[in-house]
């Protein structure tokens, strides 16, 4: 650890990404919770390969092959991670409650996963219901958790209608205004959030930390 600097775990946690190299994402992993802010190695090292993966995948230079590894390297840096985010987390006051998902027909759960761990590194308790969730789940645990802000989550054209489709199930149910509607996916955009009545839109997990507080800015007085 201490002949590796900050900036060589974090390439190394990138470039484990984006290889989909599972062990070298275990050792940098292990590298940056032994010398690194846990969130700093998410943020700049995992999140960034992430955000690489996704640019080539959206241009056809990868494949869903190369996704699924990259969600698996992902995974076990976060695994090695997050808990070490949620023991320095764990004294702070919840910033506010995220249930978030993938919509039903999508099966993608590496932006997702990557948003979650995100927000609860910023103090939010999240609820990961996880990939093709049925709208009527969704509904549930709004009904059940009350969550302040419901992350819908979309990789797919053909699954970007179920995003419309919680939304209106939650008017149908009387729940709209009880929750904040946050969406993302590589496939959304603003126009299409402001299209479905979403209250905000993310394009990374980083924008998403950001449009979080600020609707907890309108839920919760300061």
């Amino acid at each position: 650890m201490a002949h590796t600097s900050r900036e060589q775990i974090l390439a190394e946690l990138e470039k484990a990404v984006i290889d989909g190299d599972v062990e070298a994402a275990r050792t940098a992993a292990n590298d940056a919770a032994a010398g690194l802010d846990s969130l700093e190695a998410i943020e700049k090292g995992l999140a960034k390969g992430v955000k690489v993966v996704g640019e080539r995948f959206g241009k056809g230079e990868l494949f869903l092959t190369d996704l699924m590894a990259a969600a698996e390297a992902m995974k076990v840096g976060l695994e090695i991670l997050k808990p070490l985010i949620l023991k320095q987390k764990k004294e702070m006051k919840s910033a506010g409650r995220v249930v978030i998902g993938t919509v039903f027909g999508d099966i993608h759960d590496i932006g997702k996963s990557i948003v979650a761990s995100m927000l609860v590194a910023n103090g939010f308790e999240v609820v990961d219901l996880g990939v093709e969730v049925p709208d009527e789940v969704f509904v549930d645990k709004v009904k059940e958790l009350q969550p302040d802000i419901l992350g819908l989550s979309a990789l797919m054209t053909i699954t970007m209608t179920s995003q419309r489709n919680v939304i209106v199930a939650l008017r149908r149910a009387g729940l709209r205004d009880k929750v904040k509607v946050m969406i993302g996916g590589a496939v959304t955009t603003q126009d299409w959030a402001k299209e479905i009545g979403a209250d905000a839109w993310a394009g990374d997990a980083v924008e998403a930390v950001e449009r979080a507080k600020e609707l907890m800015e309108g839920i919760v007085p300061s």
